[in-house]
């Protein structure tokens, strides 16, 4: 029996920003200190017992007080990947993974955006603009939110991360029009200044009590070669994705596009896929981990979100079909203990379960394209990457 005859559906999670210890070029990213597993596992609301026993702790070259958890026979096929594009943003790392490996970094803007960006961007909106450098998300509407309910002016910054975001209150912006000023965005923003992201952050709320909303929107740039979902839909199969999947894949190559708000929601809505009738990827984003808790340094909330997710597989695993595949991974770090709220340069795990898998240690590789190449395989579909992927050696 082939591959493609023993697997019909594959549900790939991404636990958004769930790294696993410093890679070995952390350095460059000044992150050689990063590792956000091992600071959340010291937190008292850290819980992983699903996952200890898939195999998370059984990972090679973890923190020696991570490894003290392994258990004697994992449930799941494990290893960790080191990234080889050239970042550590959630765009890089979601590519990678479908097979698009970046060799030239995303721009980043330290100082804020060139003048000539900013002049063309308030011509094109009829809007001012306000801030135009790095800032905290949830600061950056504390400092500037009074003066842009006063004079409508849009809040742009941006992060240490290849992004342009928009933040406007809703009573002063609807949700469409600042989508439209997004999209405004994403044409200005192309060659030498071609941001990963352009970002919609709706707020609401009075000043001092201000508070942005869960109608965030991506608008990517379009991956720059074709990746797993291009060859899956090409090949008559369903890619279904839920969260923000589609929006860092610009749409192209989804057949199906689930929207969700939340860890909550986007595991719900998996679990809702799972009784339905489809073949080919469900490609999940669990964003809290990254959004909430990661970038607002917030231990304990990454912590009980680990647990949260820990809690919710059992019952997934357990309505598995015989010829489903779940997958576990991460696009990057996001340490929640490191000095800065950016992401990190960081491993990121990859747990392998299913009635046809073998479980074993898949060691340490490079390349996140081994998993996709791992799910290309497994459907019959090709994607050009020099990853093996892991297909041969699990099922």
């Amino acid at each position: 029996m082939s591959n493609r005859e023993k697997i019909n559906r594959v549900f790939l999670f991404v636990l958004d920003s769930f790294g696993v210890g410093a890679a070995p070029d952390a350095f460059k990213y000044g992150d050689e200190c990063a590792d956000t597993l091992r600071t959340i596992t010291r937190s008292p609301k850290f819980h992983a017992d699903t996952l200890r026993k898939m195999g998370l702790f059984n990972i090679d070259g973890l923190d020696a007080d991570l490894a003290a958890m392994k258990v004697a026979a994992p449930r799941a096929a494990f290893c960790k990947l080191r990234e080889l594009s050239a970042g550590k943003d959630t765009t890089t790392g979601h590519w990678e993974l479908a097979g698009v490996v970046s060799k030239t970094p995303m721009p980043t803007f330290p100082d804020g955006f060139p003048k000539r960006i900013i002049d063309e961007f308030c011509q094109m909106t009829g809007r001012g603009v306000l801030c135009n450098r790095p800032y905290s998300g949830t600061k950056v509407i504390e400092d500037y939110g009074r003066e842009h309910l006063e004079t409508g002016a849009l809040i742009v910054y941006t992060s240490a991360d290849s992004v342009f975001q928009i933040a406007a209150h809703t009573d002063i912006v609807s949700l469409e029009m600042l989508y439209e000023y997004c999209r405004i965005a994403r044409k200005i923003l192309v060659g030498e200044n071609a941001v990963s992201r352009v970002i919609a952050r709706p707020f609401t709320g009075s000043p001092g009590q201000f508070k942005r909303t869960a109608d965030r929107r991506d608008f990517s740039l379009e991956p720059s070669g074709t990746t797993l979902l291009d060859s899956l839909k090409a090949g008559g199969y369903d890619v279904i994705s839920v969260g923000k999947i589609s929006d860092i894949f610009a749409g192209r190559g989804v057949t199906r596009a689930v929207i969700s708000h939340s860890n909550t929601e986007g595991m719900a809505a998996a679990e809702r896929l799972l009784s339905e009738r489809f073949s080919g990827l469900c490609f999940i984003n669990l964003v809290d981990f990254d959004m909430l808790y990661g970038h607002r340094s917030d231990i304990d909330g990454y912590a009980a979100a680990t647990a949260e997710f820990d809690r919710f597989l059992p019952g997934f695993m357990e309505k598995m079909s015989r010829d489903d595949l779940l997958i576990i991974t991460a696009d990057h770090g996001c340490d929640p203990g490191d000095t800065s709220t950016d992401h990190t340069r960081e491993y990121i795990p990859v747990l392998i379960y299913g009635q046809n898998v073998k479980p074993q240690n898949l060691g340490v590789r490079d390349n996140f394209a081994n998993v996709g190449k791992t799910v290309a395989d497994i459907f019959g579909v090709s994607l050009d990457t020099d990853s093996k992927g892991f297909a041969k050696e699990i099922l």
